[in-house]
């Protein structure tokens, strides 16, 4: 059983990304983050999440759950889970933008299949690119336990491409 406690988090200034995102790309960002030398975005800090894997068109994200993620059943609120396959699925098309290119999230659609317990350790939220074209891109993500691989949520999103102005 959980006990009461104190969720903290320190954040840092989120600024060089979006500055660095003049001459990098999206997977060039993400990697940079993954390696520590952009700062990770304050959700991910919030959250405590870290990055497991980035690729064109794949990121990984693993949090781990906590009792402060908990709703009033005593299991991860769906939320979180939702956060984590936003963040996740988003990310993914991210990795695919060359650089000034920005994204934003359209429509995001969470199949939640399981509760995911208190005690329930690390979730690994996989996205994944289906379609990116010139103005809409797509992805899918999956939520899963990293101890038994069961999947506890699943989703869709659609993002809109966002050339600069020029």
């Amino acid at each position: 059983m959980t006990t009461a406690g104190t969720h903290t988090f320190t954040w840092e200034d989120p600024s060089p990304v979006w500055l660095a995102a003049a001459h990098l790309s999206g997977l060039e960002i993400w990697r940079a983050v993954a390696r520590g030398e952009l700062p990770r975005p304050p959700i991910g800090a919030s959250m405590d999440f870290g990055i497991d894997a980035v690729e064109e068109g794949r990121i990984v994200f693993r949090a781990t759950a906590a009792p402060w993620m908990l709703n009033p059943l005593g299991s991860v609120h769906g939320g979180a889970i939702a956060t984590l396959l936003d963040s996740a699925v988003g990310c993914a098309v991210h990795t695919t933008l060359p650089v000034g290119v920005a994204y934003t999230t359209l429509e995001l659609k969470v199949n939640y299949v399981r509760a995911v317990p208190h005690d329930a350790g690390d979730m690994l939220a996989e996205g994944t690119v289906v379609h990116r074209g010139s103005r809409v891109a797509t992805a899918e993500g999956r939520l899963t336990l990293a101890d038994s691989g069961k999947l506890v949520a699943h989703a869709s999103t659609t993002c809109l491409v966002v050339e600069p102005r020029g």
